[in-house]
């Protein structure tokens, strides 16, 4: 049970006032309700306290001597999963949407904090607090800009709710998990899923017009692991285009500072995460951190196809090239990323190794910017174990 405590409600600040994290603020919502009253200690980007929090969800921190821990979290199991019976219009089969619903149906909560559209904008993040399997099903696919999913914790308090499921990312969650004793929750859920790489609206439309041969008709994107964009459009029809042909040098500055300087990839405070990067192409990966967690996954058991986790390959020397690659805007001519493509497909890393390339690839980099940026800030903002995983690697100055 979720212990309460009465909190000071702070007048909150309106959308537009200057955020305490100023260039770093992720937008996760918070600052826009009377809990910004905790912001210094509970944003992601003021106060890095993952190890602490993790101590206080999981009833432990991770284990720096366990490899797989320092680069996925705490975690009771992983495994690779698909619904046999997908949700249709779902970006993957349907599994997040899934947990939901039965969660709601089944009385173990009384609302679910997701993610809709606006009517305007397929893009457009508008969290709701659901309440019925349909405003479920409407937050399915993922939004790629930053959302503001904890504004509406206000509206959690006022509605006299005491069982939630949170669905969010990992900026999100940390800001959540601080103020958690604060919400007058007798039980909070967190469902997570892995984030890199968020945009503001217009810097979307940037990475749309330059990546995409039709970005009107985009419904949704993802980075996946046979390290190729693949963008779904409108008619079904599915683009694909090569990690290795981005137009860098352009799209280099679109990402947001926050994320940018995230090490939380992974989600490490949700009590279950769902993505995709640890497992097989067209499957997802969930990683159960505790008990709660597993008693999620347990609504869905007998809706899963599942197999073991797996890992091929070695991701080192991949990552070492991509640094500069990257710190320099190296685009190659599209020929030259589609035989690269297929040639690091065939031969790369696969599975968790995947997964810890992608992992090793954005930490260099977000290493990097709080290196440069943000200096006063790199001893305390980036947790030992991304230090770890960094240290393995030679970086630029």
């Amino acid at each position: 049970m979720t212990a309460t405590y009465p909190h000071k409600k702070a007048k909150a600040l309106k959308p537009s006032s200057r955020r305490p994290a100023k260039e770093l603020c992720s937008e996760c919502g918070l600052c826009d309700t009377y809990y910004i009253h905790y912001v210094k200690t509970a944003c992601a980007f003021l106060n890095q306290q993952i190890a602490e929090l993790e101590a206080q969800t999981h009833a432990r921190s991770r284990n720096l001597d366990c490899p797989d821990e320092v680069y996925f979290g705490v975690n009771q199991t992983m495994m690779a999963a698909r619904k046999t019976e997908p949700i249709p219009g779902a970006q993957w089969t349907g599994i997040v949407s899934t947990i939901a619903i039965e969660m709601l149906d089944q009385g173990l909560v009384e609302g679910v904090v997701c993610v809709q559209n606006t009517q305007e904008d397929r893009f457009q993040p508008m969290p709701i607090i659901a309440r019925t399997r349909e405003e479920i099903l409407r937050a399915r696919v993922n939004k790629p800009t930053l959302s503001p999913n904890l504004s509406v914790l206000e509206q959690v308090e006022q509605s006299g709710m005491k069982r939630l499921l949170v669905i969010g990312v990992g900026c999100q969650i940390q800001a959540l998990r601080a103020v958690e004793k604060q919400l007058g929750l007798e039980k909070l859920y967190v469902l997570g899923t892995p984030c890199v790489d968020n945009v503001t609206r217009a810097g979307l439309q940037k990475f749309l017009e330059t990546t995409s041969r039709s970005p009107e008709t985009v419904v949704h994107y993802e980075f996946m692991q046979d390290f190729r964009v693949h963008f779904k459009h409108e008619d079904g029809s599915v683009e694909t285009v090569p990690f290795f042909g981005l137009k860098t040098n352009q799209l280099k500055d679109v990402f947001a500072p926050s994320c940018m300087s995230c090490f939380d990839y992974v989600n490490s405070l949700a009590d279950l995460v769902v993505g995709y990067m640890g497992a097989p192409f067209g499957w997802q990966w969930i990683v159960v951190r505790n008990q709660q967690g597993q008693e999620m996954l347990s609504l869905v058991q007998n809706q899963l196809e599942t197999q073991p986790v797996r890992s091929k390959g070695d991701r080192h020397q991949a990552v070492q090239q991509s640094i500069p690659a990257y710190d320099k805007g190296v685009t190659l001519p599209m020929w030259a990323a589609r035989l690269m493509g297929m040639a690091i497909e065939r031969i790369g890393p696969k599975g968790l190794e995947y997964a810890r390339f992608s992992i090793d690839s954005h930490f260099t980099r977000n290493y990097l910017y709080v290196k440069r940026h943000h200096p006063e800030k790199l001893a305390s903002h980036v947790p030992e174990f991304a230090k770890r995983i960094v240290g393995q690697y030679r970086l630029p100055e």
